[in-house]
């Protein structure tokens, strides 16, 4: 009986090559309301003015903080392994961001 609940407990996750691929972003723009996140991930490249949006994930309040929970994790057993990541103060090569969000949710 155990070992269903553990079958039940479980999800079979399907990645796709073109999801398993991923998109890079070095940027990400997070807004919110009271119901939901939003995270947008920019790719912004240098000389060039215009940078767009590569992907969003909406989350909810909860899966937020789920989220911020796992990185920080994540975070503090890279840097156990790989030394603590360095954070430069600004990048001169990358241009000011001036964003304007043309669609309402």
């Amino acid at each position: 009986m155990e070992e269903e609940k553990k079958k039940g407990n479980q999800v079979n996750v399907e990645l796709s090559e073109e999801v398993a691929e991923g998109i890079y972003s070095n940027l990400a723009i997070i807004s919110h309301s009271p119901s939901e996140f939003v995270v947008d991930f920019i790719k912004m490249l240098p000389n060039v003015p215009k940078a767009k949006v590569k992907s969003r994930i909406i989350l909810t309040p909860q899966h937020a903080r789920k989220l911020l929970n796992a990185l920080n994790d994540n975070i503090k057993k890279f840097e156990s392994q790989h030394g603590k990541i360095s954070q430069p103060n600004s990048n001169p090569q990358m241009p000011p961001i001036n964003f304007t969000p043309t669609a309402k949710a």
